[in-house]
């Protein structure tokens, strides 16, 4: 290990389909398709891992950085924006192929609030004719004063190395939080099974109050691109289990199908979405189910 070995967290943002998931496959060297059972406790969702001779980096995906249209969607962003305060840098990713967007600009709104240095990356440069990158990187560069602007392509892998060398001027000196060999944790689970309360909550409405809780009790990968989850839906009353399952299964059945569709997009991959439903009396005032169910008691 170098006698000056850096550590640091990087948060990376950007609408659907920039090529998030690419680049952190291409970043690591590997697919990250092993999911950590350790249980989930906190709410920063530490996707990858990257450890170098001389560093290591920790990427963390804020998924919360969309314009909400709900109360949940208030709060995953409250989170989103506190976590891009606390991060060592930030990569803005676009499509160099989709351009500037609403979406874009939504975050660049939200990133005036934010202290860390921010990185535009540009994606997906193979797809654009070279001529097409400079009018949008002056779009850009008027909107927010970035700390770098560097075009990539996560899928060939180019200019990778450039942007890993500015991580690495940016981060500080300090430990080596992970093992040699820890690519990932959990980076999706609280996500998925808070898409899946969603639609419990939206499609009972004022017969299920805020009293569930879902927990994914699997999330197993399986071929061709295909993901099995398995998640319960954990209610007080009998009652409500009644609500949620419904005329021979059609609430259940709807709730997977609204759910799935939304995590198929968040992944990017076939869902295969197994729900049950079971009666845990009073849990949210007992301490233990609440750890069970990776709930920080200092959050609620």
């Amino acid at each position: 290990m170098s006698e000056k070995f850096k550590s640091g967290f990087i948060a990376i943002i950007g609408r659907p389909n920039v090529g998030k998931s690419t680049f952190m496959n291409q970043m690591i060297g590997e697919k990250i398709a092993i999911m950590s059972d350790k249980a989930q406790t906190t709410r920063n969702r530490i996707q990858g891992v990257l450890t170098t001779d001389d560093a290591q980096i920790v990427f963390i995906d804020t998924p919360g950085i969309h314009k909400p249209k709900h109360r949940l969607g208030d709060f995953m962003v409250k989170v989103a924006e506190d976590t891009l305060n606390e991060v060592d840098a930030v990569l803005f990713m676009i499509n160099a192929e989709e351009g500037y967007g609403k979406g874009d600009q939504y975050i660049l709104d939200r990133l005036q609030k934010v202290r860390s240095p921010v990185f535009l990356v540009i994606n997906k440069i193979d797809l654009v004719h070279p001529d097409d990158l400079l009018p949008l990187i002056d779009r850009y560069k008027d909107k927010y004063q970035f700390e770098e602007i560097i075009p990539i392509s996560a899928w060939q892998g180019n200019n990778l190395p450039r942007l890993l060398d500015e991580l690495k001027k940016r981060i500080p000196e300090g430990p080596q939080y992970y093992p040699d060999d820890h690519v990932t944790d959990h980076p999706e689970r609280f996500i998925i099974s808070e898409l899946i309360r969603e639609k419990v909550l939206v499609l009972t409405r004022e017969e299920i109050p805020h009293s569930i809780a879902v927990v994914i009790e699997n999330i197993e990968q399986r071929q061709s691109n295909t993901v099995l989850i398995q998640a319960t839906i954990v209610t007080e009353r009998k009652s409500q289990k009644g609500i949620m399952i419904g005329k021979q299964g059609s609430m259940l059945k709807t709730i997977g199908q609204k759910a799935r569709g939304d995590i198929e997009t968040l992944l990017g991959s076939k869902v295969y979405l197994e729900l049950w439903v079971k009666v845990k009396k009073d849990w949210r005032n007992n301490q233990s189910q609440l750890h069970e169910f990776g709930f920080r008691h200092d959050e609620y």
